[in-house]
């Protein structure tokens, strides 16, 4: 049976999907640094927007563009 072959998300490296405990991911190290780029909210879901929520107001707007960055 041959190993699911894989590039890692983090480094693009070649790797087996079916090396634990790594998944996906070729070490340790590149799935921590995936984790805190999730943590971090660099990572991001897309969102649709709430088609029944008030439209957002000026500062509202303004403090969400300041946590962007």
């Amino acid at each position: 049976m041959s190993a699911h072959r894989v590039r890692c998300p983090s480094c693009g490296r070649v790797t087996n999907w079916d090396d634990p405990p790594r998944g996906p991911f070729c070490s340790v190290r590149c799935r921590t640094l995936d984790l805190g780029r999730w943590a971090s909210e660099e990572f991001r879901m897309p969102v649709a927007p709430d088609q029944d929520a008030p439209p957002a107001t000026d500062a509202e707007s303004s403090n969400d563009e300041m946590t962007r960055h």
